[in-house]
């Protein structure tokens, strides 16, 4: 064994959520590949309480906001204590989960996945203080054009993405590169026995063993789905295709 292994070993990937709701945790992380994979100290999971650094004896954590409005509004000075009592080293992104941010795509998950692990924020009630967003540098993420009840939902959500990714947490590495979002692609049709099921055949084509004609099969249902139900992926596919176009003609030019 290395001491890089040994090192690696030694620090596994983390995810560290601040949250009002700990007992929460892990949750449905706990159980099948994630869950497996905690167990065997293939990443870790801490879940802090950010009533913990109330410091009023009514541990309050929220206050009305300001300029008046419904609900309540996650405080500065507690979050930030909480998040400083965290402790995480500065290479590991500081995340919000929050319906304004930045959608997570595969792409930040892979990156996400590749590094130390986050420390992420759990927003309640009507939100959070801005000053603590700009003040400790957290990054904003949605996981869709929703709203939730709170963050714990995206986190975990977040986590199990990021998860199935890091390598010994899947049985074939092949699993995670021929899904959907991996090649910018909506994933094709899956099939498995029996081979008739109420009428219904597996296509001749995927029993032919005709493994390139399979292949081709598969992407071109694709590239006919992601351009049926979604047309955002599909024109950001067609526009990286057209650059890679202009460069090898500027190239070759």
């Amino acid at each position: 064994m290395t001491s890089q292994d040994t090192t690696a070993q030694a620090t596994p990937w983390r995810a560290t959520v601040l949250t009002l709701f700990p007992d929460m945790f892990p949750g449905p992380l706990g159980v099948s590949l994630a869950g497996k994979a905690l167990a065997g100290g293939l990443w870790a999971l801490e879940a802090r309480d950010i009533r913990a650094s109330a410091t009023d004896k009514h541990r309050s954590v929220d206050d009305t906001p300001a300029g008046g409005g419904p609900g309540m509004v996650l405080r500065a000075d507690v979050l930030a204590a909480a998040i400083d009592a965290a402790d995480i080293a500065p290479d590991r992104p500081r995340l919000l989960m929050s319906p304004r941010g930045r959608p997570l795509t595969q792409t930040q998950v892979a990156e996400l996945a590749a590094g130390p692990g986050p420390l992420i924020v759990c927003g309640r009630f009507e939100g959070i203080d801005q000053r603590v967003i700009e003040a400790r540098g957290l990054e904003e993420v949605s996981i869709g054009d929703y709203v939730l009840s709170g963050g714990e939902i995206a986190a975990m959500a977040l986590i199990d993405a990021c998860v199935r990714l890091l390598p010994g947490v899947m049985g074939k590495q092949a699993s995670g590169t021929e899904e959907s979002f991996s090649e910018g692609l909506l994933e094709y049709p899956q099939y498995t026995r029996p081979q008739e099921f109420e009428g219904r055949q597996i296509p001749e084509i995927l029993i032919s063993g005709d493994h390139a004609k399979v292949a081709a099969w598969r992407l071109a249902q694709s590239e006919a789905l992601t351009a049926a139900r979604r047309p955002d992926l599909w024109a950001r596919k067609a526009g990286q295709k057209a650059a890679r176009r202009g460069t090898k003609n500027t190239t070759d030019g």
